[in-house]
């Protein structure tokens, strides 16, 4: 028997692996298996017959415009025919009869709101967002909304889950809103989404109410009503342009037994950035109103 040492035959094969490709003079240059043609890829959430788009121009000029079998898009840099849109994908890149690139999309629920047929003028998307984290609206919330307008706050409250009746003075008003409202998030909140033409002066006769939201010019006169509506704990919100009016507001509602009052205003300043050209946008969106908040205590 050998002294030597056994020679190193390396591992032992895997049984499981593949056997890797011979090489050599027969396969060398050898062409391998054609690759497989790829299927175009179906359209993932296909853009419907009546659904809404946003179109944006190379300007960044935005237009709304609801998709009908056979209808066209017209501007001066040409058309887009609907049924160009109609079953392929939003979020892609698009050309009119001349050429130019529109990029389309869904609308958020703030294109919407900026660009949607309106009567009164509405909340704006910079005032709606803080206004729903200080009326701590959550699904379930009862919530009395008055002064409803063109329903831009509607639209707010009802994504964020709420169910609403709403005082809406004008008749005119009240359809739009109602239409702007099942327009953009459609039949299925017709449950929790009902106006009423009337005046909210004159009385609530909600009770049991979480929240009352008010948009309206005289929003003093709805506090001694909303302490007989609202739950103890519940949370009034108004949105008033002029401080004159906030500061009424704040008077009537620390005579009624509401605690924790505050009122804000909120700013939005964009920012141009472009490469090494860093500064804040020359033009912001200032001033628009003012939301005063309290919160009604138990008896």
């Amino acid at each position: 028997m050998s002294d030597e040492p056994a020679a190193d035959l390396g591992p032992e094969p895997d049984a499981t692996r593949a056997p890797e490709p011979a090489t050599g003079p027969d396969t060398a240059g050898a062409p391998g298996p054609a690759p497989r043609p790829e299927a175009p890829r179906a359209p993932v959430r296909p853009l419907q017959e009546g659904e809404m788009v946003l179109l944006v121009d190379a300007k960044h000029r935005r237009y709304l415009v609801t998709l009908i079998a056979g209808g066209e898009f017209h501007s001066h840099a040409g058309f887009i025919a609907h049924d160009h849109l109609i079953g392929t994908d939003a979020g892609r890149e698009v050309r009119s009869t001349r050429s130019s690139r529109y990029v389309v999309l869904r609308p958020t629920l703030s294109d919407f709101v900026l660009k949607m047929p309106r009567g009164a003028q509405v909340i704006y998307p910079k005032d709606i967002g803080p206004l729903l984290m200080i009326a701590d609206v959550h699904p379930g919330v009862r919530v009395l909304e008055s002064g409803v307008g063109s329903g831009a706050l509607s639209m707010g409250l009802l994504r964020s889950g709420a169910d609403i009746v709403g005082y809406e003075i004008r008749e005119d008003f009240a359809l739009r809103a109602q239409r702007n409202v099942h327009g953009f998030l459609g039949a299925e909140v017709a449950d929790r989404y009902r106006v009423e033409v009337r005046d909210c002066y004159e009385g609530i006769d909600e009770r049991e109410l979480d929240r009352v939201v008010l948009d309206l010019p005289e929003p003093w006169r709805v506090v001694e009503p909303a302490t007989e509506a609202l739950l103890p704990g519940g949370i009034l919100v108004a949105y008033t342009p002029q401080i004159t009016q906030a500061v009424q507001l704040r008077q009537e509602l620390d005579r009624h037994g509401f605690t924790m009052a505050d009122t804000v205003e909120v700013m939005n300043r964009g920012w141009h950035i472009e490469g090494q050209a860093v500064r804040p946008n020359h033009r912001m969106v200032g001033h628009t109103g003012f939301l005063t908040s309290a919160r009604l205590l138990g008896r």
